[in-house]
C-alpha cells in the first residue's frame, strides 16, 4: 500500500507520499511540525505571506542548527572511538 504522510501547516495541509526508501515517515513529519509550530510562535499570528516564508525558513535554520550539534556531537564520539580503537591494537600487537 502507498503511504501518503500529511504535513499540516497554517491551517493548511499538504500531503506527501515520501520515498519509498525512507522509514519513519510520520516521526519525520511530526518532527517538522514540531519545528514549524515552534517558529510561528515567535510570530504574532500574522499569516501574511512573508511571515509564512519566514516562519519556514526559521524552522528550516532551527533544523540545520539541530543537525550541525549532531554532527559535532557524534565526530566527538568517532574520533573517541578511534582512539580506543588504537590503543586495543596496540595492545593486541603487544600481545602477539
Amino acid at each position: 500500500m502507498d503511504e501518503v504522510v500529511k504535513i499540516k501547516f497554517l491551517g493548511e495541509e499538504f500531503r506527501f507520499k515520501p520515498n519509498s526508501q525512507i522509514q519513519g515517515s510520520q516521526r519525520i513529519v511530526d518532527d517538522l511540525e514540531h519545528y514549524i509550530l515552534t517558529a510561528e510562535k515567535q510570530f504574532d499570528h500574522k499569516t501574511s505571506n512573508k511571515n509564512k516564508i519566514a516562519i519556514l525558513l526559521l524552522a528550516a535554520m532551527n533544523i540545520s542548527k539541530d543537525l550541525n550539534e549532531l554532527k559535532i556531537k557524534y565526530s566527538g564520539l568517532e574520533d573517541y572511538i578511534s582512539e580506543k580503537i588504537a590503543i586495543l591494537i596496540k595492545k593486541i600487537d603487544n600481545v602477539s
